[in-house]
């Protein structure tokens, strides 16, 4: 398998990401990122970004989840961050993406786990605890939905899908200050730094093909599973964040995947928020231990 990584020098000094790495022997060999921080014996939010991000994302929740006394793990999808990044796109599959990450789980033993997760986080990562229901307490999602490839894909994801296939070469830095436009040009090009050039991409560029948008899709059975496990099985606290302005994965998209979590309340409408919604940082974090404490 050709794999690239990406020098370490390209993280250096990235504001507001002081975070030691740690790395795990994971899929076919391929060397896994992950940050963890806080005590090894708290309970765990296991973070999970999505495309075209890395745990960059979760860097201003990181401090909040250790503040109220937990353990945060956040890796780095394969092809993403510092993780290795396989050149063949085909490497690239739901089943592929999903066995890695339940990989992390168990051989870091997580337990007392809350999967906190956004945008393809929770397009893999909602189809996790059915299958660990021992190992999970307590949800908080934000922007993102499940891939049942029976229910016809939204025209915001459509319209970034095609847009995506059209940039094969990405400006993520460009990307990422149009999103997010209260986003220093450092903090844009930080989420850019572990792709050098179109090579680092493969991943990026396949994300939005890898939604199931068929029931015999990669990945759509899985998740009509999880839908049933999540709005008739989980028994646990749930949360809801949703960055209002998403064109992509916005209310309508999150009012219907509320609707299939058992027991949800009402989300925290974040007005000012789109789709990288952990931008909005510690408030979400703050509310929703709160919510789980209630």
């Amino acid at each position: 398998m050709s794999t690239l990584r990406t020098p370490d020098d390209r993280f250096a000094n990235l504001p507001g990401y002081p975070f030691a790495p740690h790395y795990f022997e994971g899929t076919g060999g391929l060397r896994m990122h992950y940050l963890d921080e806080g005590a090894n014996s708290a309970p765990v939010a296991l973070c999970l970004h999505g495309q075209p991000t890395w745990s960059y994302l979760y860097r201003k929740m990181i401090p909040a989840f250790v503040a109220a006394g937990m353990r945060a793990v956040a890796p780095d999808f394969f092809g993403f961050g510092r993780s290795d990044k396989p050149q063949d796109e085909a490497t690239y599959t739901f089943d592929f993406h999903r066995g890695s990450i339940m990989a992390l789980i168990e051989a870091l033993d997580l337990k007392r786990v809350t999967l906190v997760c956004q945008d393809w986080g929770g397009l893999i990562g909602l189809t996790i605890p059915m299958d660990m229901p021992d190992r999970f307490e307590r949800l908080l999602v934000m922007n993102t939905a499940l891939g049942t490839g029976d229910v016809p894909l939204g025209e915001g994801f459509l319209a970034w899908r095609a847009f995506s296939n059209s940039k094969p070469d990405m400006d993520i830095a460009a990307l990422m200050k149009r999103a997010v436009p209260s986003l220093s040009e450092a903090e844009a090009a930080a989420y850019a730094a572990p792709f050098p050039d179109t090579r680092y991409k493969a991943g990026v560029r396949r994300f939005p093909n890898l939604v199931p948008d068929r029931p015999d899709a990669g990945g759509a059975a899985l998740s009509r599973r999880a839908r049933e496990f999540w709005s008739k099985t989980w028994a646990g606290k749930s949360f809801m964040a949703i960055g209002m302005t998403d064109p992509v994965l916005g209310p309508p998209a999150m009012r219907a995947l509320h609707g299939l979590i058992r027991n949800c309340p009402p989300p925290l409408e974040l007005n000012d928020a789109g789709h990288f919604t952990q931008e909005a940082g510690a408030v979400i974090v703050e509310k929703a231990l709160a919510s789980f404490a209630g």
